[in-house]
């Protein structure tokens, strides 16, 4: 479970910067930009999913949740 969630904070990870990069570089890359409903908020998103990384980057580092 663990591991798992490394790689789902790891694939956030890539998918925000590269969403981010993509704005404002002009990189065609990345899975943000391609979803149609995210049209104008794909910086939120990009932003969005680098505090999904961190957050669960850190829950990570925490486990397995013990005092």
């Amino acid at each position: 479970m663990k591991q798992l969630l490394e790689i789902i904070a790891f694939l956030a990870l890539v998918q925000g910067v590269a969403g981010l990069l993509q704005e404002f570089t002009g990189l065609h890359w990345g899975l943000v930009h391609k979803l149609g409903f995210l049209d104008g908020y794909e910086v939120y998103a990009s932003v969005t999913l680098l505090v999904l990384s961190f957050a669960l980057f850190a829950a990570v580092s925490r486990w397995p949740f013990r005092r």
